[in-house]
């Protein structure tokens, strides 16, 4: 009711200015045969502000984020502007509380409320899907807890407040809780259509045949992990979304492959979904995309990394760590397996290496006609993404490195329309070198064609 009120007192005065503005005009002799056609536009224009409003108003506000430590427990609270649905979940190894909303507007100031109070150390937000939730946020904590949590309504001129009291507790009360957390939720999930007469319809057949060649691209982090961050407030997931768009349409446009994109948006993605969605587009190439930072805000250049469980050194095993530490990061649970623990037969793994090797030899060539790639460009760690399945095998799967975003002139350079297009055409050019000499047909045989 307190926003349909606001809204209406916006365009009562909106329309009376508009009806004063109007009035002026027509006193004026040489401007009345255009007055009734701005006051038409001026009407549009208010309405198409009114609408907007509206679209705003449409989604609950965290207005804003507290927390304060008492004797027996630590409280964090969000302040809402509607009554939403929640989820708390805590996780292990290491200890972190993950709260789950639904779409939210947040216009929570970011300065001034991330300071350490009792157990939780720090927290951070971010876009996440999640079931039937799209907005994440996750606490790390010092040590396990218990959570407590309710959703209180407007009291003493309070708006709506998610309330989470953290309660001291130890390791085994902690997974306990997690465990029967799961079994509660299993209980109330139905799967649809499981007692239906008849199933849902197939999916529609595809007339039109696909191109030979797939490629999926895949830009890092996202959502609730930004990635490499400078002091300036560049982030790597946005750079590395923006480069993959320009990538993909120009390999479109030459008309010779099929290109996806793991997300479109500003999304978090877990690691084995990345490279699951190229298992599923049956990819040719699956090129990951990432952009990093470094203290020493010299260093510069292009590298691109191929599979192998021993680091072709200590810099690249840090980077492989760095990069796999995303999905708990983002407040995921560590899986009891690793990312994969069944990969490529022995065989498969061999002749996949040697053709993303291959591959990536290709793009060294062709990137270092643009721009400044590093020493020894071509290099090797156990990055999760590149790690692919034994039931989705993927031939050439390469993650590329673009820059450093710690280093002015390259992160410049990366944020421009005109490098993005010659590292795009030097992209393309390195796949049509690739596919030529290779007829990227050696895949099939990893592939199971």
């Amino acid at each position: 009711m307190n926003k349909l009120i606001l809204i209406y007192l916006l365009v009562v005065i909106k329309l009376n200015i508009l009806n004063n503005l109007i009035i002026r005009l027509n006193k004026m002799y040489f401007l009345r045969c255009i007055s009734k056609r701005y006051s038409i536009w001026l009407g549009i224009l208010l309405v198409a502000k009114v609408v907007g409003i509206t679209a705003v108003c449409a989604e609950p506000i965290v207005s804003n984020v507290r927390m304060w430590e008492h004797p027996a427990k630590t409280r964090f609270v969000v302040d809402l502007t509607e009554k939403i649905d929640f989820e708390i979940e805590t996780l292990t190894d290491p200890y972190r509380l993950v709260i789950n909303l639904p779409a939210v507007n947040w216009q929570v100031f970011p300065t001034g409320v991330r300071k350490k109070t009792g157990v939780v150390q720090n927290w951070r937000n971010g876009h996440y899907d999640y079931k039937n939730f799209n907005y994440r946020i996750v606490l790390d904590l010092s040590a396990p807890v218990k959570e407590k949590s309710s959703l209180w309504a407007p009291a003493r001129g309070n708006r709506y407040r998610l309330v989470v009291d953290l309660f001291p507790s130890t390791r085994k009360v902690m997974l306990e809780n997690r465990a029967n957390k799961r079994i509660r939720i299993k209980k109330k999930t139905v799967k649809p259509f499981q007692n239906a007469m008849f199933q849902p319809p197939g999916r529609k057949p595809d007339f039109l045949p696909e191109p030979k060649i797939v490629i999926v691209i895949d830009p890092g982090h996202g959502g609730i992990d930004p990635g490499a961050t400078t002091k300036s407030g560049i982030f790597e997931k946005d750079v590395v979304l923006a480069a993959a768009n320009v990538f993909k349409k120009r390999l479109e446009r030459s008309g010779k492959y099929r290109v996806y994109l793991t997300r479109n948006s500003d999304i978090f993605l877990k690691l084995r979904k990345r490279i699951n969605i190229a298992g599923e587009r049956k990819a040719d190439l699956f090129i990951s995309l990432h952009a990093d930072a470094m203290k020493n805000k010299k260093i510069r250049g292009m590298s691109v990394y191929t599979l192998s469980e021993k680091s072709s050194s200590k810099e690249a095993e840090a980077l492989a760590r760095q990069e796999n530490s995303s999905d708990l990061f983002a407040g995921i649970k560590k899986d009891a397996d690793p990312i994969i623990r069944v990969i490529l037969s022995d065989m498969n793994r061999r002749r996949a290496k040697n053709y993303s090797t291959n591959f990536a030899n290709h793009l060294i060539k062709k990137f270092r006609s643009v721009g400044k790639v590093l020493p020894n460009p071509h290099r090797q760690a156990g990055f999760a993404v590149l790690k692919t399945p034994d039931n989705h095998l993927i031939g050439v799967s390469v993650l590329v490195e673009l820059g450093f975003l710690s280093n002015k002139l390259e992160a410049r350079a990366l944020l421009s329309k005109k490098y993005q297009a010659k590292l795009a055409n030097a992209f393309l050019d390195a796949v049509s070198s690739y596919c030529d000499k290779t007829t990227c047909s050696g895949q099939e045989e990893l592939k199971g064609n």
